[in-house]
């Protein structure tokens, strides 16, 4: 009989020489309910996309996730968000949208038009530097979605809890049930649902349960091995 493996997301990530980080989205292949990566973040690197073939089911349990590889081998990996830096705009009409840009000024001058001596100075044009945008976008492979600790689930009658992780069968990383975390904080549990009983959407997951079909399942211990 095959062990399932729990990816609790939030959970620790071991390397084979050195604890890594934490285990912060779950990325799969939404047809075939099959993950295909781990994006894990590191303690002092980037979050990285971490292909699940990496995976020690063997030696993983419920509060930890391990990897077959060294730390190096995953800072050498695809980061899970690149950046993408767009050139600064000027507020001032006319002006380039460039990293340097210019703006009209004026000063007070000497014997130009006004009161006495001192008067306005013909205009002039000052630099102005603009600061260029930053815009993260997070890394998924085509046609592949990713799973968040609290992603809203939705049941057919309504938003019924959280994504708290995934049960994961090792043989084939194929996805057999998705953990809610449902209720309020003085009821709150814990369940597994089944997989044919879920669609994925952009931001959250679709159940075909109602709400007190979801409540009649039995509640798991996630950290139960």
């Amino acid at each position: 009989m095959t062990t399932s493996v729990r990816y609790a997301i939030g959970t620790e990530v071991h390397c084979k020489d050195e604890p890594y980080g934490e285990l912060k989205r779950v990325v799969l292949d939404p047809v075939a309910h099959r993950v295909t990566h781990l994006v894990v973040g590191g303690r002092h690197d980037t979050d990285r996309l971490v292909p699940v073939e990496l995976v020690d089911e063997a030696s993983s349990d419920s509060a930890t996730v391990r990897l077959r590889c060294a730390g190096a081998a995953v800072r050498l990996l695809d980061p899970a968000e690149e950046q993408e830096y767009l050139p600064g705009t000027s507020e001032h009409p006319g002006s380039a949208p460039e990293q340097l840009a210019t703006v009209p000024y004026y000063s007070l001058g000497v014997g130009t038009v006004g009161m006495g001596s001192v008067g306005m100075a013909a205009p002039g044009l000052a630099p102005v530097e603009v600061a260029p945008s930053v815009t993260v976008h997070e890394r998924v492979p085509t046609d592949e979605v990713q799973i968040r600790h609290g992603d809203r689930v939705e049941a057919t009658d309504g938003e019924v809890g959280h994504v708290q992780g995934l049960v994961v069968d090792p043989r084939y990383q194929e996805v057999t049930h998705v953990l809610l975390q449902e209720g309020h904080l003085w009821g709150r549990k814990t369940v597994a649902i089944p997989i044919g009983e879920v669609t994925w959407r952009a931001g959250h997951v679709a159940v075909r349960l109602s709400k007190a079909d979801l409540g009649d399942l039995p509640p798991v211990d996630v950290h139960a091995h």
